[in-house]
């Protein structure tokens, strides 16, 4: 196991993975387009609205939904619905079907591939694992709940339900010390330089791990240095293995590879 914050200690083993949700476990962004792409098409063949402003219609829903996913002030479903309506417009009488059609889809799409789900069972064979994710808890608990993810974690964090959130030091703390680890036996992996790989450096953690959203797969010289880089999130298999034949992987901490 290479991921050490101190290159040069060895004496702490890694028995703990603290992992981030969307985009990282998940593909939310990915798979909110893909139900919006599917939800114009259906809304021109089933509802007759023309293709240009079906596309317009799930297009602003989508730009609001992602500004702000929760607004504490009403339930997720009559919020949702709301914004379903206004986006709408004149066809908001049909609000209700499409947000029930929309919130059937964005979990269809939201689902975590065999692949994913495999390694997490064989990664909790050997490690304690923990889901540390940022959002408010409504919206994030029913990701976790349709989703079904408790049953791969010791522990799920939701920064919405804490006085915290990625990347302040305390959330992880709050994770290491919930499942009675130090921070030296826990590795982070996350889609987000700012939140998930600062935090997790840091804390104090191991090591951090990196699944690029964009194309950019180097920090800028600015950003916090993960330890590795990884395209997909079943590769972190080959950094804890080192099994013969493993895909070639950005070590983020060497020289060669920094970014700069």
């Amino acid at each position: 196991m290479a991921l050490y914050r101190d290159k040069n200690d060895r004496s702490a083993s890694i028995t703990t993975i603290l992992f981030d949700l969307d985009n990282t476990l998940i593909e939310t962004r990915k798979g909110d387009s893909l139900a919006c792409k599917q939800l114009t098409e259906e809304l021109t063949q089933l509802y007759n609205v023309p293709q240009e402003t079906a596309l317009r219609i799930t297009g602003n829903y989508l730009k609001q939904f992602r500004k702000c996913p929760d607004n504490p002030a009403y339930d997720l479903d009559t919020w949702r619905e709301s914004l379903w309506s206004k986006a709408l417009g004149k066809y908001s009488h049909v609000a209700r079907k499409i947000y029930e059609r929309w919130l059937y889809l964005r979990y269809y799409y939201l689902k975590m591939p065999d692949d994913t789900v495999e390694m997490l069972v064989e990664l909790r064979k050997k490690y304690l694992l923990g889901l540390i994710t940022n959002g408010p808890s409504s919206a994030q608990r029913e990701k976790v709940h349709r989703l079904e993810l408790a049953r791969y974690f010791d522990i799920v964090l939701v920064s919405g339900d804490l006085p915290w959130e990625k990347p302040q030091a305390e959330i992880f703390q709050e994770a290491c010390r919930s499942l009675e680890v130090r921070p030296s036996n826990c590795i982070m992996i996350g889609d987000k330089l700012e939140s998930d790989i600062k935090g997790g450096i840091d804390s104090g953690l191991a090591g951090t791990v990196w699944i690029p959203l964009s194309d950019k797969t180097r920090p800028s010289p600015n950003d916090p240095k993960p330890d590795y880089t990884i395209k997909y999130i079943t590769d972190l298999m080959a950094i804890l293995d080192k099994r013969p034949g493993a895909p070639e992987l950005e070590d983020s901490s060497s020289n060669a590879s920094d970014g700069s």
